[in-house]
């Protein structure tokens, strides 16, 4: 009987997730598509009123070379080469924007504005992501251990001046979400909204899709050529993203952790479940020890 409520809970469980994580997405598609498509269809009828404009204007082009034209410039763009400006375009690979890049794909993030068009790039990139990735997971591990270390230091320093333990837990949690804030998500959107001329909801925006891996590639920080960029400021950027992804990593871990002390205490059995999966799990360690 015991063992029929254990198989109960686990497919009640396992269904539960599955439900919430595909209505999940539908919403955010439906969502998204209710925000995006009429905008998206101003850009393109604007598109074809500048295109059908400028061949009214300049005569001598046809229909076929313009629509060549266009392949050229977006095939420019996903090499990352900015087909405005001119042939003095600061370098895509200059030392800070190579050091940026190879930031990126440690990270996992991939804007995908810039990728090695070389076989050679290619190849070394492979290898160079094979061996950086887990170095750079290792890492944030480690650096995330050291913010735990503090945060605990920081819950027992006001346990000894407030003795209420549970009060003094959620106080340090959230003096640590606004520290972090504070340095990640408030101030460096600010920079970059100064220096990019951005809007600080966009400066914003770039740096959660940054920090979350994400990484759509709509905003890029350096990469306007127009504008002059110290030679160290997409190398201040990677530093910041590798010391943000450690905190948003905590963060994200203690949502996931709230999330499932909410289900538990709503449905107690799944925290059994959990315990006898752990038995289950060291029993079998117990057992491949014995073989040996």
């Amino acid at each position: 009987m015991a063992k029929f409520q254990l198989v109960q809970v686990k497919v009640n469980w396992t269904a539960f997730l599955v439900v919430a994580h595909f209505t999940y997405l539908l919403v955010g598609a439906t969502i998204f598509q209710i925000l995006e498509r009429e905008a998206e269809s101003n850009n393109r009828n604007h598109f074809q009123l500048e295109k059908l404009n400028f061949l009214a204007n300049y005569t001598c082009l046809d229909g076929p070379a313009l629509e060549n034209f266009v392949k050229v410039i977006l095939y420019a763009w996903e090499k990352g080469v900015n087909p405005s400006g001119n042939s003095t375009n600061p370098s895509n690979w200059d030392f800070g924007s190579s050091f940026f890049f190879a930031g990126t794909v440690v990270t996992t993030i991939g804007y995908g504005n810039l990728s090695p068009s070389t076989m050679s790039g290619q190849v070394f990139c492979v290898f160079y992501a094979l061996c950086g990735i887990p170095l750079n997971l290792a890492f944030l591990k480690q650096l995330g251990k050291c913010l735990t270390v503090h945060l605990g230091r920081l819950e027992r320093g006001m346990v000894a001046v407030v003795p209420h333990q549970r009060a003094v837990e959620a106080l340090a949690v959230s003096l640590f979400f606004l520290t972090g804030s504070l340095l990640f998500l408030v101030i460096p959107p600010l920079l970059f909204s100064y220096v990019e001329g951005w809007t600080f909801g966009e400066g914003f925006y770039f740096a959660f899709i940054t920090l979350s891996t994400i990484g759509f590639g709509d905003y890029v920080v350096g990469t306007d050529p127009g504008k002059e960029y110290i030679s160290l400021y997409r190398s201040l950027a990677g530093i910041w993203i590798i010391f943000g992804l450690a905190w948003i990593a905590l963060i994200l871990n203690m949502g996931s952790r709230i999330m499932e002390n909410v289900v538990v205490l709503t449905h107690p059995g799944f925290k059994k479940q959990e315990e006898e999966e752990e038995e289950e799990v060291s029993s079998s360690k117990l057992e491949d020890v014995s073989k040996i």
